[in-house]
């Protein structure tokens, strides 16, 4: 028997280094250490949807594209620390009550997937991993051990947990920076640009973009700040406040966002990717940050203050 225990265990390293190899020469990087952080990301990862065809959208000088794909199964990753041990819990209701409200003020119409509650390697509580559905896609949280939330999971496929973690043409390659999904307020379908008209005409349309699952959401200013999600047929589907003030608000790039800003971003949302950013004024004085992400495909604002320091996160579509 311990044979083939360690036969088994000298195959899975063999297949997790040989897919670390794989992706190397994908992406041209020759890190010696790639190979131990692929083993170490693919152990501490956890599997939140099987494989499965969809589809990626993307935007074009033309309209909106979009194109099957078939993923190799989705994860979390860097779920708990090295040594650590996970739990799996039977029932939603063996979860601190702090997460329950924390996922319905965050998430609401969530379903819950399942949980694991983490032990490190010395025997103390780790906190808790928690996967739901939300809008038809897994989304991973890291809460404390008291149950207070720490950061969303980054995804990979199957085929990526070793290397960069995407690839051009998968469910997350727009973490190339060059994947298209800002569209031109101009292109908007013309049932879109209706609905503003009719419904809110005062609104000084800002911003757009289209969703993985070619869905819409357009940021627009009046008297405050909201984002309003739209089907991919151009349908209503809802509207958030993300702001309730009448303030200024300027573009600003992503470099010139303060470190603090970046800091909190990278921490919270390992793998997300930018999508857009404004300052609120009043009377010439900075007020704050806006920042507009995705996060494996679920779109989020990031409220800052002035001094970069975090006040709460909106989740959009």
């Amino acid at each position: 028997m311990k044979k083939l225990t360690k036969f088994y265990s000298l195959l899975l390293i063999g297949l997790v280094a040989l897919t670390g190899l794989n992706s190397c020469q994908k992406s041209g990087v020759t890190n010696s250490n790639q190979s131990d952080d692929a083993a170490l990301t693919a152990a501490a990862a956890i599997q939140v949807s099987s494989s499965t065809n969809t589809t990626l959208t993307v935007t074009t000088p033309s309209g909106v594209v979009t194109t099957p794909i078939v993923t190799s199964g989705l994860f979390v990753v860097n779920c708990y620390p090295q040594g650590a041990k996970k739990d799996s819990l039977t029932s939603f209701s063996s979860l601190p009550d702090t997460i329950s409200k924390y996922l319905t003020a965050n998430y609401a119409g969530y379903t819950f997937q399942k949980a694991f509650k983490i032990t490190t390697a010395s025997g103390t509580a780790g906190g808790y991993v928690v996967i739901i559905t939300y809008n038809g896609k897994p989304v991973g949280l890291k809460f404390d051990a008291n149950g207070v939330f720490v950061a969303v999971l980054e995804q990979r496929e199957g085929h990526d947990l070793a290397g960069k973690g995407w690839h051009d043409g998968g469910c997350f390659g727009n973490r190339s920076g060059n994947f298209k999904d800002t569209l031109a307020i101009s292109a908007l379908p013309a049932a879109i640009k209706t609905y503003f008209a009719t419904n809110y005409p005062a609104d000084t349309l800002l911003h757009a973009v289209v969703n993985f699952d070619a869905t819409y959401i357009v940021i627009s200013a009046d008297n405050g700040l909201f984002a309003t999600a739209f089907t991919s047929g151009g349908t209503f589907i809802k509207r958030i406040q993300i702001y309730p003030h009448h303030e200024h608000h300027a573009s600003i790039a992503q470099s010139a966002l303060p470190a603090s800003v970046t800091t909190y971003l990278t921490t919270t949302f390992p793998g997300y990717v930018f999508d857009k950013a404004f300052t609120e004024t009043l009377n010439g004085v900075l007020k704050g940050y806006f920042v507009f992400i995705n996060a494996n495909n679920t779109r989020l604002a990031v409220q800052f203050d002035a001094s970069g320091n975090f006040v709460k996160t909106i989740v959009l579509r």
